[in-house]
């Protein structure tokens, strides 16, 4: 009941609370049933492609009806589609897709990864599904949800990408090699958002597995990102994370800086951490007053605050979304609108947008299915039932379907101003743009579930109380259940203290000594050999626990010819 009412009070489950209704949507004529089973229709026209077509690669080209492999060779759309099966209520599919997952995925090659994809999309994907996996009917074993075939790939990626941690400042490089680790020559140079952009993937992990060093490393490198901000409270989007010298010093809310400012808010509700949020806090502060100009966010110098590129980017969409989550409705509602007026011009939001003359910018034109307006209606539904988010909806299922549907699935939209197409489909329209759109059409959904209903699991460390509501989202758009962080709170201090007792109880009993072994730490040298090393090795990790057990946060960087490198002028688009 605690964890519930824990979970109940959280900022997430309170947009997740039906609220009274606004104007309908019927009264604007938007059948809302239609259109969440047109959605469902598009999942499936795209999945089932994928699945014909381009399966065991990474992503479909949907123009050759073939795959590829792009961010390591997971199959990653079917991961980054998982958890979309049973929000959609594809219990069966689900249970084949994770039969398929444990038998056919493996880390333990020689490939480069980006260590922010990776953690998003592979990590993030196979928690939530794990999470979700009793739900769909998977047969889970005893210890659930504390241990699993899909938490222990989880962990096993997350620790292929524990070495690129490793830097004088915490912060991560960009790029791991899954076999080798990081490679010699590897730039130090990493965008802000990588390293930003692990606390809720990692501290889960730490959580159910009982071992601290994935909370600990993102602890540490979202602080190093907190420590070497500038005096008037801004962050640039790329820093040397060897030197903490900062590379590209636009600071704003979009591509190279997005999630982080994400991480801090989610991260706070995830674990109830009071100094995330008000790091968050002070940060938007900043933020409001140097980059925001009639609702608009614009890019400036981070130092000096004046203004460095006045455009819009579709991935600073999100924002009227967080903002939500932390309560600040009417601002959001009022940055939306002006996001929507550039979705209604061009029919999707181009990457780029020039505010001062109301039009796309040269060679950032394109669309590629982004969720992050739909992202912020749904969220912002769930806060106000205004009718207009849903005309959002309406015209992103109209839009997409028209220009970017082709016989093998969906194409990324090269230019909104003549629709040319391009041969890929992101994995994150599947994970993303297709679940936002479902649940901004489908109330009942059991995500939305405003704590009303629940389970209780019976786990090794007594009961836990599960699927409540107040999911909270990865960056790739994978609910996370905050009660599940509380399943497994018996961390192995606790399982020390337990045995220090035992140790105690028979030392009273037997005239010999008793010896217990077990691991020692990191560091810590052999484990004690008597019932007095372990009392005092007790009392010092007794001690330890007292004190804050939170450390840093850490997030990856993208290759400089990437199409999310924000500067042209500083990093030269190959492409």
């Amino acid at each position: 009941a605690a964890v519930l009412l824990r979970c109940l009070g959280s900022l997430l489950c309170l947009w997740a609370l039906r609220l009274p209704a606004g104007p309908s949507a019927a009264a604007r004529g938007l059948d809302v049933a239609s259109y969440r089973e047109r959605v469902r229709a598009m999942f499936y026209h795209a999945y089932e492609h994928y699945l014909e077509s381009a399966f065991p690669y990474d992503e479909l080209r949907p123009l050759t009806c073939d795959g590829q492999d792009t961010w390591g060779s997971f199959s990653l759309t079917l991961i980054d589609a998982l958890d979309t099966l049973l929000i959609l209520g594809n219990v069966s599919e689900f249970q084949r897709v994770v039969s398929v997952l444990q038998e056919g995925v493996d880390f333990d090659i020689d490939v480069n990864a980006s260590v922010f994809e990776t953690n998003i999309r592979v990590v993030g994907g196979l928690l939530s599904a794990h999470l979700l996996s009793r739900k769909a009917g998977v047969h889970v074993e005893a210890g659930w949800p504390c241990s699993g075939p899909l938490l222990r790939m989880a962990e096993e990626a997350a620790r292929k990408l524990l070495p690129a941690f490793q830097t004088p400042t915490g912060m991560p490089y960009g790029t791991v090699n899954l076999l080798h680790g990081v490679n010699p020559g590897e730039t130090p140079v990493t965008c802000t958002a990588g390293i930003g952009t692990f606390i809720v993937e990692f501290a889960t992990l730490s959580h159910l597995t009982g071992d601290p060093v994935f909370e600990d490393v993102a602890r540490k490198a979202l602080k190093a990102l907190w420590k070497n901000r500038s005096d008037i409270g801004l962050v640039g989007n790329h820093i040397d994370v060897i030197t903490a010298k900062w590379v590209a010093q636009d600071a704003g809310i979009g591509a190279g800086v997005d999630s982080y400012f994400e991480y801090l808010v989610k991260g706070a509700i995830l674990l109830q951490d009071k100094e995330l949020m008000s790091m968050f806090l002070e940060y938007n502060k900043a933020i409001k007053n140097y980059t925001k100009f009639d609702d608009w966010y614009l890019w400036v110098q981070m130092y000096k605050g004046t203004v460095s590129m006045p455009v819009f980017q579709s991935l600073e969409a999100y924002w009227p979304g967080l903002q939500s989550l932390i309560g600040d409705v009417d601002n959001a509602m009022r940055t939306f609108l002006n996001y929507y007026t550039v979705w209604k011009q061009f029919g999707g939001l181009p990457e780029f947008y020039n505010i001062p003359q109301g039009y796309t910018v040269d060679k950032r034109e394109g669309y590629p299915l982004r969720p992050e307006l739909i992202e912020s209606a749904m969220y912002l539904y769930r806060a106000t039932r205004d009718p207009t988010l849903l005309e959002l909806g309406r015209d992103a299922v109209e839009s997409i379907e028209k220009i970017s549907k082709v016989d093998c699935g969906f194409a990324t939209i090269k230019d909104l101003r003549d629709h040319r197409l391009d041969n890929r489909m992101e994995s994150f329209f599947l994970a993303e743009t297709i679940k936002y759109l479902y649940l901004l059409f489908d109330p009942d959904n059991f995500i939305h579930n405003d704590g009303s209903d629940f389970d209780v699991v019976v786990t090794p460390y007594g009961e836990c109380v599960l699927n409540a509501g107040g999911y909270i989202f990865n960056t790739e758009a994978h609910p996370i259940d905050p009660a599940a962080l509380h399943c497994c709170r018996k961390r192995k201090e606790e399982q020390w203290e337990v045995e220090d007792l035992m140790r105690e109880f028979y030392s009273l009993k037997k005239t010999k000594k008793f010896t217990l072994r077990r691991p020692s730490d990191p560091g810590e040298g052999e484990s004690a050999k008597d019932p007095e090393d372990a009392e005092k090795a007790g009392e010092k990790r007794r001690e330890n626990s007292e004190k804050s057990s939170h450390s840093l946060l850490s997030c990856p960087s993208q290759s400089f010819n990437s199409k999310l490198a924000v500067l042209g002028q500083v990093f030269l688009d190959n492409t």
